[in-house]
Order: structure tokens, then C-alpha cells, then sequence
């Protein structure tokens, strides 16, 4: 018998993978070349503990010239019998010049290959390249004059023109139709067709179960299992007289909006369909211009359906696969129906790839199983949240530069039955940051929460500042450049897991506009800010911020201040239990009442606040430092007295609950 030898390429994506399982599982494969580009060895490896040693990788690239492979790794390759090109961009979404170096270049350099090892060629190609032609699409037909709406569409009919044109190439092609998850463990990659809706769909199975669902007949398409396409590759592969053929993996009937939802109700739990709208009613949606399609698509987005999807939701042409059906009969391979296997469907995505499944909340707390970093975790405020948040139930990593301090917090926090993990990280270094976030994810895998924190104050009149622009320059990079840093470094991460959420704490000195405070109180601002633009960029994507405008805290950062503090400062607990509130409830801002009435002064007595702050900036010295003195002056011995019942502890200011619940109403306003 003779020992087949093959070259695979997208071997570690969603096809590739399975058709490497399924052919390791023929008697008589000897080798199995998976082309892998450099940056994705990492992912073979992961994979290759499933395999074994005659899996073997290629590092190439499928957009380099030669597919990046030199002439002495084509002579090592050896014998190769069959080259299956699955590697390609399969993605409407995408942009057209990476679809063209990959799908279209890319098949070109395969080509070449293919030739050099004098292999046959199994190209898998799509049901794309039929583009908009209405009618019966044959697994003869090719070019019909069909018009091709995207450049995954044109790029897929162009590399197959490609193969069917290469002079003396060996070559079979196969043209799966929208390819979902393994029909019996529900298992895929990434989200993507008609996964784009299944987000809906979740949303309308909160509905009561009695409530009555009418849809229209539309968003018709053609759905296949992996399991299905892969095993109908690996047979047809090998099947004899077949070159030169294409064969159409596909369902033998299409499926609609209407069918999808059937099949799914039962495991998503759905309200039942009691009727149907007629297909026209989804036409002004499916074929907007104009201004009304951009409308369409910023109200698409926000369901998480990317707008391009419903330019080719319906698929125009029906599809024949005869030739398919016959050279596949009595192998016992053909395509399950789709109500058979759509609960395994749904439930795998709601298991892995819910954009929702990272916002769920844990029935024994919201912050259960949560991963939380804290930036300035060694002392003050950000210690005491890493404390009540681990008491929480959280996994807690602390951030500082004080590496003995957080040893002592990790301590405190374990020995109390918590989570916690210490990294000694500046975050004024863009590369700490870097390496810090990417040994978290590396070690961890997510990360939920960001509490930026870590914070820097000077007290200093701005007329002892003239020649002090570095006091601005280091408050900024701590107070403002560190959290942005942070946040710019867990984005990608999170616009990936669809979910992440922001607590920076912030000053009601923001909102006072407190005097000798030139330098921090802009930089809290500029963070402010911030917070407020991404936060509006970022909503799809459910990364969220919370902005917390904190009154003055008892910590380190104060001490020097003592008395001439203008109020009583709030313990680091009580500015802890704060933070734990933006993480569970997550405002957009959390707010004091005096620093509310700070703010209503500026609006309605300008003239009169700033006289009032001025009076303060006269009767509030510069801190020891900006004075020439080496430390404030002590405060004086307490005078004793006698006992007395103990006072309620300090607040910033005391205000009727009724007003509390009117300034509550205020959009934004939370006390």
C-alpha cells in the first residue's frame, strides 16, 4: 500500500484543523506539512499536542513571496501526494487589500507550489464566487456573468480562476457552503455568519415564553457542519477519476431567518413562532442606501451584526451538489438537517463565544471570578480596594512600584482566604505597562476591570511654579499618561472578549476647581476627559468607565497637609467601598455632594464661586516644600478632656436624604 504524504495549508484555522484530525485518522498517512506562519507556532503547538509526529509545521507565509519558503525547505518536504489550500481570509468584514494578498496571492504562490512538488492540487474554495446570479449555480458553472458584491466575493471567484486556469495542475475544487460548528459538539472557532445574530436572539428569548414572534420570510443561506465538509473533503480527495471536478458542499435545501430560529428555539428557549411576515418586509432593511443604510448599520453595530452582513444576509442563487451526492454515495457521509444539530449549536456559543458570557455575573456575587487590576495597590486608596475587592471574591492584581509593600498586601490578602498576585510595574514606563498587561494575560488569560489608581498630588500656587514646568510634566505622566497607558494596552483584549470596564478614581477637586492645585487637578481632568470620548467610541464593544470624583481620603498623599485640609477627609475604606460600587454598578460617574454643589455653583454663581475659592487660595498656604520650609509645622498636643460618647464619623457633607433623592434624578449624579 502505498503511504500518502500531504501539505496543508491553514492547517491551525477552523477547516484546516479538523481536516489535519481527519486524515491523521486515514491507514495511510505518512506526514502530514502544515504551512504555519511564524507568529501562529505558538498555535500549532497547542494543537500539535492533539497530534502526533508525523504532524509536522512549515513556517512560511502565505502572503510572501514563495509562500516565504526557501528551495532547500521544499527539497526537505520530500514527496507530497496531495496540497489541500485551505489558508484564506473568510471574512466579509475584512479589508480588500489583506483579502487580495492572501486568497488571491496567496493561491498564486500555492499554485507554484504545487507544481514544484508535483502534487495535486485540493482547493477549497466557497460558494462566494456564484455572487449575486439568480437561478440554479451547477457545480459546473463558473463565470456566469455574475456580479460579485464584496471583495471576499471577488477574491474568492479570482483565485479560483486562478487554479482552473494554471496549465498541467492536478486540481480538484470545493466550494463549501457557510460553514457553522461541528454538528455534534456545537464546536467553532470564532463567531462570524450567521452567529452574527445569534446575540438577538438571545436577547428575545428574555422575552416571556408566551409572547408571540412573527419574522419574515428572508435572510436565506446555505449551512454546513465542519464535521460534513471535512469528511466530504477527505473522502473526495482520494476518490479516483476526479480531477478537474468541483464539487459543492452543501445542505441540499436552503434555510431562512424563519427556519434558523425554529431549529434554535427549543435550546435557546425562544418565544414560539406563530407566524410569517411577508419577504418583502425586510427589504427596505436589506437593501438601504444612502443615509438610511448608514442608520441601518450604526443600529446594526450596536446589536453586534457588522453592517456589510446584511448587504448579502440572502443569498441569490440556489445550489446544486449532484456530483457530490454520487461520488459520496454509500460512504454514509451527507449533511445533517439543521434542526438535528442546532442545539449543539447553541449551546457551544453560548458556552465560548457570547460576547455576553464575560459580563454575566457569578450567583454568588458580581465580582466573583472576576480579574481586577489595581494600579498605586501598595498604600492608601488602592490598597484598601485590593483588599474589599478580594474579599469579594475577585483575583486581584496589584500594581506598584513598591515591590516589599505589595508582598505585604499579597500576604494580608491570601491569609484572609483571597486571590491576589503581586507586579512591580511604573506607569509612567510605556514598556512596564506593555510587559506587565501581557505577563497577566499570558499567565491569567483575561482581565475584567482596570482601577486606575495610581496617583501623584503637589500643592503649590501657580505664581511658585513659573520655573516648575517638570511638576506639571511628572503629575501628568502619572495622573494622566499611566491610566491612559493602561487603558490603550487591555483594549485590544477587551474589544476582543466584547467586555471591560474602567474605574478611575478622580478628584471633587475637578468639579471645585480648588486652588493650588494647578498641577494635579488638570491632570485629573485630562483623565476625565478621556474617560468620557472612549468611553462613547467604545459602547459596542461594552468597555464602559466609571469616573470617580473622590473627596479627600485619609492616606499618605494628604499627610503633609494635616489641618489645613478644607474638610474632613473619608477613610481609605470608605473611598474602597467606592470603588467596589463603580466595579458592581458601573455609573458613568460617582460623585460627592459637596463636589455636586461645587459644580451647580460654577453653573449658576460663577462670579460668586470663584470670589469664594479665591478667599480659600488666600487662606490656604502652599505645602512646606513650595514654602522653603522642610515639613509642615507640627500639630499641636491634644488637650486632654474628658469622655464623651463617640461622635458619627466625618463626612464631607451631611444632607437630607431628600435631597440626596432629587440630585439623584440629575443624569450622571451619583451619591
Amino acid at each position: 500500500m502505498c503511504r500518502m504524504r500531504y501539505v496543508v495549508t491553514g492547517g491551525t484555522g477552523f477547516i484546516g484543523r479538523h481536516l489535519v484530525d481527519r486524515i491523521l485518522a486515514l491507514p495511510d498517512s505518512e506526514a502530514v506539512h502544515v504551512l504555519v506562519r511564524r507568529g501562529s507556532l505558538s498555535r500549532f503547538e497547542q494543537l500539535a499536542q492533539h497530534w502526533d509526529e508525523r504532524v509536522v509545521p512549515l513556517v512560511g507565509d502565505l502572503t510572501a513571496p514563495d509562500l516565504g519558503l526557501t528551495d532547500a525547505a521544499v527539497v526537505e518536504i520530500g514527496r507530497v501526494d496531495h496540497l489541500v489550500h485551505c489558508a484564506a481570509i473568510y471574512d466579509i468584514t475584512a479589508a480588500a487589500d489583506p483579502q487580495r494578498a492572501a486568497n488571491v496571492d496567496g493561491t498564486r504562490a500555492v499554485i507554484a507550489l504545487a507544481r514544484r512538488l508535483d502534487a495535486t492540487l485540493h482547493h477549497v474554495s466557497s460558494i462566494a464566487v456564484a455572487g449575486t446570479h439568480r437561478g440554479v449555480f451547477t457545480e459546473d458553472d463558473f463565470d456566469v456573468a455574475q456580479d460579485l458584491p464584496t471583495p471576499y466575493h471577488q477574491t474568492k471567484f479570482e483565485a479560483e480562476l486562478l487554479v482552473r486556469s494554471a496549465d498541467g495542475l492536478r486540481y480538484r475544487i470545493y466550494r463549501p457552503a457557510v460553514v457553522v460548528g461541528d454538528s455534534r459538539t456545537g464546536e467553532i472557532d470564532k463567531a462570524d455568519g450567521p452567529y452574527y445574530f445569534f446575540p438577538v436572539l438571545a436577547r428575545l428569548a428574555s422575552l416571556p415564553r408566551f409572547t408571540p414572534m412573527v419574522l419574515p420570510d428572508s435572510a436565506r443561506t446555505n449551512l454546513v457542519p465542519v464535521d460534513y465538509v471535512v469528511d466530504a473533503i477527505t473522502t473526495l480527495m482520494h476518490l479516483d477519476g476526479r480531477d478537474g471536478q468541483t464539487f459543492h458542499l452543501t445542505a441540499p435545501k436552503t434555510i431562512g431567518l424563519r427556519g434558523i430560529y425554529r431549529g434554535l428555539a427549543p435550546a435557546a428557549g425562544l418565544p414560539p413562532l406563530v407566524g410569517s411576515l411577508p419577504r418583502a418586509a425586510a427589504t427596505p432593511l436589506l437593501q438601504a442606501t444612502g443615509r438610511a443604510k448608514v442608520i441601518r448599520n450604526m443600529a446594526a453595530t450596536q446589536l453586534g451584526i457588522p453592517g456589510e452582513i446584511l448587504d448579502v444576509v440572502d443569498l441569490a442563487p440556489t445550489f446544486s451538489c449532484e456530483r457530490t451526492q454520487e461520488a459520496l454515495q454509500g460512504s454514509g457521509i451527507a449533511v445533517p438537517e439543521f434542526a438535528s444539530y442546532a442545539p449543539q449549536l447553541w449551546r457551544h456559543w453560548v458556552a465560548q463565544l457570547d460576547p455576553n458570557r464575560a459580563r454575566r455575573d457569578d450567583a454568588a456575587g458580581p465580582l466573583v471570578g472576576k480579574h481586577v487590576i489595581i494600579t498605586g495597590a501598595s498604600s492608601g486608596i488602592g490598597r484598601a480596594s485590593a483588599v474589599a475587592v478580594a474579599a469579594r471574591g475577585a483575583t486581584v492584581f496589584a500594581l506598584a512600584r513598591n515591590a516589599e509593600a505589595l508582598d505585604g498586601l499579597i500576604a494580608e490578602i491570601r491569609a484572609a482566604g483571597g486571590d491576589a498576585h503581586a507586579f512591580t510595574c511604573d506607569v509612567t514606563d510605556s514598556a512596564a505597562v506593555e510587559h506587565t498587561v501581557k505577563d497577566i494575560l499570558g499567565r491569567f488569560g483575561h482581565v475584567d476591570y482596570l482601577v486606575n489608581n495610581a496617583g501623584r498630588s503637589i500643592r503649590r500656587s501657580v505664581v511658585a511654579s513659573t520655573d516648575r514646568l517638570h511638576d506639571y510634566e511628572r503629575v501628568m505622566a502619572v495622573n494622566y499618561f499611566g491610566p491612559v497607558r493602561m487603558v490603550l494596552a487591555l483594549l485590544p483584549h477587551w474589544r476582543e472578549r466584547q467586555f471591560g470596564h474602567v474605574v478611575n478614581v478622580s478628584s471633587a477637586g475637578v468639579q471645585a476647581s480648588s486652588p493650588k492645585y494647578s498641577a494635579y487637578i488638570p491632570s485629573k481632568a485630562a483623565l476625565d476627559a478621556f474617560a468620557e470620548v472612549v468611553g462613547t467610541e467604545t459602547l459596542s464593544d461594552h468597555i464602559t468607565f466609571t469616573t470617580i470624583h473622590m473627596p479627600l481620603v485619609k492616606t499618605p498623599m494628604i499627610a503633609p497637609s494635616r489641618k489645613l485640609n478644607p474638610m474632613p477627609p473619608i477613610s481609605a475604606e470608605h473611598a474602597a467601598a467606592m470603588v467596589v460600587r463603580g466595579l458592581v454598578e458601573k455609573p458613568a460617574r460617582i460623585d460627592t455632594p459637596i463636589g455636586t454643589l461645587s459644580d451647580l455653583g460654577m453653573y449658576f454663581t460663577p462670579k460668586l464661586s470663584r470670589r469664594v475659592l479665591h478667599q480659600l487660595y488666600l487662606g490656604y498656604p502652599d505645602s512646606a516644600a513650595a514654602r522653603g520650609v522642610s515639613q509642615e509645622r507640627p500639630a499641636p498636643p491634644p488637650v486632654p478632656r474628658s469622655p464623651r460618647r463617640p461622635a458619627r464619623p466625618a463626612t464631607a457633607l451631611r444632607v437630607p436624604r431628600t435631597v440626596k433623592r432629587a440630585v439623584r434624578l440629575v443624569p450622571g449624579v451619583h451619591w
